[in-house]
C-alpha cells in the first residue's frame, strides 16, 4: 500500500516560500511580502518557476510517485516549447527523468502583449526500481565526500523540479516511509541573476549553470535567478539580506540593459544600495559581484531588447537590440559601460569590505566562447554553454584563491 507523505517545507530545498493552494503547495523563490510589492505578471511567472528547487528526503523506497500541476507556456506563432523535466537523483547520482503532461496552459501573444490562462488536470510522475543507498566505498571511489552514507538501504532522494515551468506539488507517494534528509554540513550558496542564471535554454534543471557549479563546488544552492527580473529591485535585495547563506553572488547588468530600465546616474547608486542592503544581513559573508557574460547585441548598443518578429515560425525566436549606440553619451547603459562601473564600484567598496569580490562575466563566456558556442537566440546560452559557464564559475569561485574558497584553504 503506497504511503502518502505531506509535502512540507522540510522536504524542500531552494524555495524561499511555500504557498498552500487548492491543489497542494506551490514553491516560490520570493517571499509573499515581496510578491505583494510588485504584482507584475513577468515577475510572478519567473519567481514561481522553481529553478534550483528540489524535493529532498531520506527513504528505503524503490518506487516514488509525484502528482504535480504544471503551468505550461505557449507563445502564439512560435514553435511549441518542450515540456519541463523532473530529475530524480539517488545519493547525488541520476536515477530517473520524467515530464508532466496536462496541466494549466498560459498562452502569450507577444504581438499584442496579452495572455490567457487555461486550467488543466494534474499529472502523475512515477519513478521505479530506485537503487539502494550507496556504500561508503562506492562514494569514496567516485571522489565524493562520505557524508555519513551507510549501506543499509537508506538513501537520499532528490527530485529537481523543472526550472522553467511553474509547478504545484499535489501529492508524494512511496513504497517505504519518508523522512527529511539530514543536514550534510554543506555550505549554502545564495545566487541572484537574470534568465541566464534562471536557466534560460538549459534542457533540464541540473544542467543550468548554477546547478552545475553548485554540484562541482559541493554546496547547497538557492537560486534566485529571475528571468527578466534582475533589475536591482529593493525587495530582491531584502530577500537576499534575510535568507541564511554562507556564500552569496549577484550577477547583474543584462536585464538593466535589455529593459532599458535606467541611466548611469541611477544605476550606480542602485548598485550601492543593493549591496548595502545585502550587507545589513550578511556583513562578512563572501559576496561575489558578477558582471554580464558576453552578449554581442548589447555590448555597445543600448536597449531595449525586442523580439525579432521575423523569426516567428522559423523554429527559433531571436532577440535584437533597438537602442542607439550614440545615446551612451547621455548615460544610456550598455554591457561595456556596466562592466566598467561594476568593477569600479567593487574596487571602491572592497577597500573597506575584504569579503567583497568581482568577477568579469566574460571570463565565464567571452568572445572565443561565442565563436565556438554562439547564443542561439542572441541572448541566452544553450545547454552546452550552461555547462561551460558552470564549470568556469566553479573553477574560479571555488578554487583555493577564489571568492568562495573554504575558510581553511591555503
Amino acid at each position: 500500500m503506497p504511503i502518502t507523505t505531506p509535502i512540507t517545507a522540510d522536504l524542500l530545498r531552494g524555495a524561499i516560500d511555500l504557498e498552500h493552494t487548492e491543489h497542494g503547495v506551490l514553491p516560490h523563490r520570493l517571499p509573499a511580502w515581496a510578491r505583494a510589492q510588485y504584482t507584475d505578471a513577468q515577475l510572478a511567472m519567473a519567481e514561481s518557476q522553481p529553478s534550483g528547487v528540489r524535493l529532498v528526503f531520506r527513504t528505503r523506497a524503490t518506487t516514488v510517485e509525484l502528482d504535480t500541476l504544471p503551468t505550461k507556456r505557449v507563445y502564439v506563432g512560435a514553435p511549441p516549447r518542450p515540456d519541463g523535466v523532473y530529475e530524480l537523483l539517488v545519493d547525488g547520482r541520476p536515477a530517473g527523468r520524467a515530464s508532466a503532461t496536462g496541466g494549466n496552459t498560459l498562452t502569450i501573444d507577444m504581438a499584442t502583449g496579452t495572455t490567457e490562462h487555461r486550467p488543466g488536470p494534474p499529472s502523475t510522475l512515477r519513478f521505479t526500481d530506485l537503487p539502494d543507498g550507496r556504500t561508503r566505498e562506492a562514494v569514496k571511489n567516485d571522489g565524493l565526500k562520505n557524508d555519513g552514507l551507510k549501506n543499509d538501504g537508506l538513501k537520499d532522494v532528490e527530485i529537481w523540479l523543472p526550472h522553467n515551468e511553474t509547478t504545484e506539488l499535489v501529492a508524494l507517494r512511496t513504497d517505504a516511509p519518508v523522512e527529511p534528509a539530514p543536514d550534510r554540513g554543506r555550505r549554502v550558496w545564495l545566487h541572484h541573476g537574470s534568465s541566464i542564471s534562471h536557466g534560460s535554454n538549459a534542457d533540464r534543471p541540473t544542467t543550468t549553470w548554477p546547478a552545475l557549479a553548485a554540484s562541482l563546488g559541493g554546496v547547497e544552492l538557492i537560486n534566485l535567478g529571475l528571468g527578466g527580473s534582475a533589475l536591482l529591485d529593493p525587495f530582491t535585495a531584502r530577500t537576499l539580506r534575510d535568507t541564511p547563506a554562507d556564500l552569496i553572488s549577484v550577477k547583474m547588468g543584462i536585464n538593466v540593459v535589455n529593459a532599458d530600465l535606467m541611466r548611469l546616474r541611477a544605476f550606480t547608486p542602485a548598485v550601492h544600495g543593493f549591496l548595502d542592503t545585502i550587507r545589513e544581513g550578511h556583513p562578512s559573508t563572501p559576496l561575489l559581484v558578477v558582471s554580464p557574460i558576453l552578449c554581442p547585441i548589447h555590448e555597445d548598443t543600448p536597449g531595449p531588447a525586442a523580439w525579432d518578429m521575423t523569426s516567428l515560425g522559423t523554429g527559433q525566436l531571436r532577440f535584437i537590440a533597438t537602442g542607439d549606440p550614440a545615446e551612451r553619451a547621455s548615460g544610456k547603459l550598455t554591457l561595456g559601460v556596466i562592466r566598467d562601473e561594476l568593477a569600479r564600484i567593487v574596487e571602491q567598496r572592497a577597500a573597506e569590505d575584504p569579503n567583497l569580490h568581482y568577477l568579469d562575466g566574460r571570463r565565464l563566456y567571452g568572445e572565443t566562447d561565442f565563436a565556438e558556442l554562439p547564443l542561439p537566440d542572441e541572448l541566452h546560452p544553450d545547454t552546452a554553454t550552461h555547462r561551460r559557464i558552470g564549470e568556469r564559475f566553479a573553477e574560479l569561485a571555488f578554487a583555493a584563491q577564489g571568492a568562495f574558497k573554504e575558510r581553511n584553504a591555503w
